[in-house]
């Protein structure tokens, strides 16, 4: 997993694997996107990250999930 942020968009990206190339993506909300690949997803776009996230943390910012869940979403 590997996540970047683009401060001139404002917005984060998650790529949940660095195999698969989107090949669709859906619209949860207004600001939150999900990337498919053969149905299973790929990455999250998040958008306006620094109205969720202060700047100033954007540049620390780590996540921890379980692999076990990130498994179970690629499958």
């Amino acid at each position: 997993m590997q996540i970047s942020y683009d401060p001139i968009a404002d917005a984060m990206y998650i790529a949940l694997t660095k195999k698969n190339k989107s090949t669709l993506t859906e619209s949860v909300r207004e600001d939150f996107l999900v990337d498919f690949n053969k149905g299973k997803p790929v990455g999250i776009e998040i958008l306006d990250v620094s109205h969720k996230i202060p700047k100033r943390e954007l540049e620390n910012i780590t996540f921890t999930v379980p692999t076990y869940k990130i498994d179970k979403l690629l499958r």
